[in-house]
């Protein structure tokens, strides 16, 4: 591919990216908010779900630390497999997230008894932890939104083979994503214990 092909490429996706970087967050945070209970659809909660998605999470984190191990070795053709693959997983890891939290309802950080309330006891009993674990969770809501065209621009740039274009972004995307990737683990076990049985 040429190098006016390859940059044409790259433009051509300039556009989709911009609008599912946008679109992605929008969705989400609207989706959020609806309850499937609301409309008269009785559905159990996808409880089993969590821990699925923090696993997900954690896998990804993986993928993204032996991707690039792998490309640090020469082996792009791997580096290429495992970076689509933890793309991938964060789609899967985005659906399950939705699809949760549309049949459950939010859970707070400290509400022992799951009555869906903090009172003074609870908030007192978490003490610390609470600001620990909403400076977490903020920072990586704040970074998944940020990574997505980061992500997008960075692999668009690999398959348009602008390599040094790509290695460039990359050295700021890896970062972002391992630390979204690896903080959705750590929010998930510090919230977990106040899910509702």
């Amino acid at each position: 591919m040429s190098n006016s092909g390859n940059q044409t490429l790259e433009k051509k996706f300039k556009g989709s990216i911009i609008a599912v970087s946008i679109l992605i967050p929008v969705a989400v945070a609207i989706l959020f908010t609806v309850k499937l209970k609301d409309f008269g659809i009785q559905v159990e909660p996808l409880s089993f779900l969590p821990p699925i998605y923090a696993s997900i999470n954690g896998l990804t984190a993986m993928l993204l630390i032996m991707g690039v191990l792998a490309i640090k070795n020469g082996n792009r053709k791997v580096h290429e497999r495992l970076m689509t693959t933890a793309i991938a997983c964060s789609v899967i890891f985005l659906v399950m997230y939705v699809a949760y939290h549309m049949t459950a309802d939010s859970t707070k950080f400290g509400d022992i008894n799951a009555d869906g309330m903090l009172d003074a006891t609870e908030k007192a009993n978490a003490g610390a932890s609470r600001y620990v674990y909403f400076f977490i969770l903020i920072s990586h809501i704040i970074l998944s939104v940020a990574i997505i065209p980061l992500v997008l621009f960075t692999y668009v740039r690999a398959l348009a083979e602008r390599f040094d274009k790509h290695k460039k972004l990359a050295k700021i995307t890896f970062p972002l994503w391992l630390y979204v990737a690896v903080t959705g683990v750590v929010v998930y076990l510090m919230i977990s214990p106040y899910y509702a049985n």
